[in-house]
């Protein structure tokens, strides 16, 4: 789980790496849920949190940009 704080250190293309790293083991997580193989089921709303997370910084961060 990726806390704020450690998102915020990162730079702008580690937070794009990050993110697609994320997106990648969502749909692997997505598909071993579809075939009944998932391990740990709460592991796709953490995933689905971080990206949330990055996304919210990215918004952030051009917002401020823009200013």
């Amino acid at each position: 789980m990726a806390k704020i704080e450690d998102l915020r250190a990162k730079t702008d293309d580690q937070l794009n790496s990050e993110l697609a790293d994320l997106k990648r083991e969502q749909f692997n997580l997505r598909f071993q849920a579809a075939t009944s193989q998932l391990e740990r089921p709460a592991r796709i709303k953490e995933v689905r949190r971080d990206i949330a997370r990055i996304k919210t910084l990215q918004t952030q961060r051009s917002a401020e940009a823009a200013k």
